[in-house]
């Protein structure tokens, strides 16, 4: 039971690779107010901030199954599959993992199909 107390925020979250920071306000798999809600790993998690809704919560991230780095759930930061893998530990084991996870990391890494003689959007 104290194990539990501890791994109460508050805190700050820091992701390894992308330096977002953000405040938590509590760490573990059952958020408080969610009602009925398990996360299937241990998560930094922030009561939503844009909403008055208490059992609203927002998960920050967790830390890499394999190297233990704590990391945001952004997709150019990690994934979850089963566990939660930073990116460099899913490149560092990609054979490990099935082909429809390679997949999608290659539809990740690929550039926009915009050609170069079109500008974006901003002006």
């Amino acid at each position: 039971m104290e194990a539990e107390a501890g791994r109460r925020g508050p805190g700050v979250f820091s992701c390894r690779l992308c330096a977002l920071t953000a405040p938590y306000s509590y760490v573990g798999p059952t958020p408080p107010d969610a009602r009925a809600v398990v996360l299937l790993e241990e998560s930094y998690v922030l009561k939503d901030p844009f909403t008055s809704d208490k059992d609203r919560f927002l998960v920050l991230g967790s830390k890499c199954s394999v190297c233990s780095r704590l990391v945001c759930v952004g997709p150019e930061c990690s994934l979850f599959y089963s566990k939660r893998f930073c990116l460099p530990c899913v490149q560092e084991n990609m054979d490990a993992f099935p082909q429809e996870i390679r997949q999608d990391l290659e539809k990740r890494k690929a550039p926009s199909k915009r050609p170069a003689s079109q500008p974006g959007s901003r002006t």
